[in-house]
C-alpha cells in the first residue's frame, strides 16, 4: 500500500494491520496554552508514543528545537522501537503543525514510509470514529535505527544569505503578515521584527482550513506558484522552524519539490544584528 505524505482519516482506517506506528508530535507554538501530555494520556491512538520535538533536538544550541545530529535522532527512534523500515503516521491532537515538523525530521534522516494525518486526532473524532479502532500498530522493533541524512532538505544561515542574491531561490516565510511586516513585536525577546530581504510572506494559516486540515491541492498549487515555487528553488522559514514544515508539506501535497527548511528561522535571523532585514 503506497501512501502519500499527507493522509486523510479514510486512508488511516484502511491501513494494513501491524504495519504502521503512531506517534503524537503535538507541540505548542509561542503564546499558545495547553497540556498535550495530559491530552495524550486521555486520548491517543492504540499503543501510540509521544514524539517530543523539544526533546529530540540539539540541546547544546540556544535556539529552540534545532534538529539534532543523526546519532541523537537514531537513539530516540531506537528507543521507540522504530527502524527505518517501520511505517510511521505522525499526528497532532488537532491540526498537524508538530506532525509536519516530525515528518520533515524523519525525511531528513532518510525515512521513506512516513506520513502525516491531516487534521490530526481531532479529524478522527470529528468523523465519529473511536481512535482505538484504527488498525493495530506494528510491534516495537529490537534493532537499531539507521539514518541516511538528506542534507538537501536543510538550510543554514549561510544558505539563506546566499539566497538573498540568487534570483533562482525564493524564501517563503510562514509567520503571520503582521510579524513579517514588523507590525507586532516578535514573541521571543531580543528579536528584531521584519523579514529577510526579498522574502515572500506565506502564513501557514493560509494553507489550512478552520478545522486544521490542508486546503485542496489545486488551491495550494496556485498559491505556491503565485510566489514562484515550481519555477524557483524554495527555502521555507518561520519563527523557529515549526510552521515552516507546514509550508514544506504544502509543497509536497501540491506536487512540488519540498525545498529546504531554514532550521534557525527568525529566532536565529532576527536575533543576529549582522543579518539584513526589511520591514515593509
Amino acid at each position: 500500500m503506497t501512501l502519500a505524505p499527507l493522509i486523510d482519516v479514510q486512508t488511516l482506517m484502511a491501513l494494513p494491520v501491524r504495519r504502521y506506528r503512531y506517534l503524537d508530535a503535538s507541540i505548542l507554538l509561542p503564546g499558545q496554552e495547553g497540556d498535550f501530555e495530559a491530552a495524550f494520556h486521555e486520548l491517543a491512538f492504540p499503543q501510540a508514543d509521544r514524539f517530543r520535538i523539544n526533546e529530540i533536538c540539539e540541546k547544546a544550541d540556544s535556539l529552540p528545537h534545532m534538529v539534532p545530529g543523526a546519532a541523537v535522532f537514531a537513539s530516540f527512534m531506537t528507543a521507540l522501537g522504530i527502524t527505518r523500515e517501520t511505517g510511521i503516521v505522525f499526528y497532532d491532537q488537532k491540526g498537524s503543525i508538530g506532525a509536519c515538523r516530525a515528518h520533515w525530521m524523519a525525511s531528513l534522516f532518510g525515512h521513506d514510509a512516513v506520513h502525516v494525518l491531516d487534521g490530526g486526532l481531532a479529524a478522527v473524532t470529528r468523523a465519529g470514529l473511536n481512535p482505538q479502532e484504527i488498525p493495530e500498530p506494528a510491534p516495537k522493533a529490537q534493532e537499531p535505527y539507521l539514518t541516511r541524512t538528506r542534507y538537501a532538505l536543510l538550510a543554514g544561515k549561510g544558505d539563506v544569505l546566499d539566497a538573498l542574491d540568487d534570483p533562482d531561490v525564493v524564501i517563503l516565510d510562514a509567520r503571520s503578515h503582521a510579524r513579517f511586516h514588523a507590525e507586532v513585536p516578535e514573541p521571543r525577546p531580543n528579536t528584531r521584527g521584519g523579514h529577510m530581504p526579498g522574502a515572500s510572506s506565506l502564513p501557514y494559516s493560509d494553507l489550512i482550513d478552520e478545522q486544521g486540515c490542508f486546503v485542496q491541492p489545486d488551491v495550494l498549487l496556485a498559491r505556491l506558484q503565485s510566489l514562484g515555487a515550481g519555477q524557483r528553488r524554495v527555502i521555507t522559514s518561520c519563527g523557529s522552524g515549526l510552521t515552516a514544515a507546514t509550508v514544506t508539506m504544502a509543497l509536497r501535497v501540491a506536487g512540488l519539490a519540498p525545498g529546504r527548511i531554514y532550521d534557525g528561522s527568525w529566532a536565529e535571523w532576527g536575533s543576529d544584528p549582522a543579518t539584513p532585514i526589511e520591514a515593509s
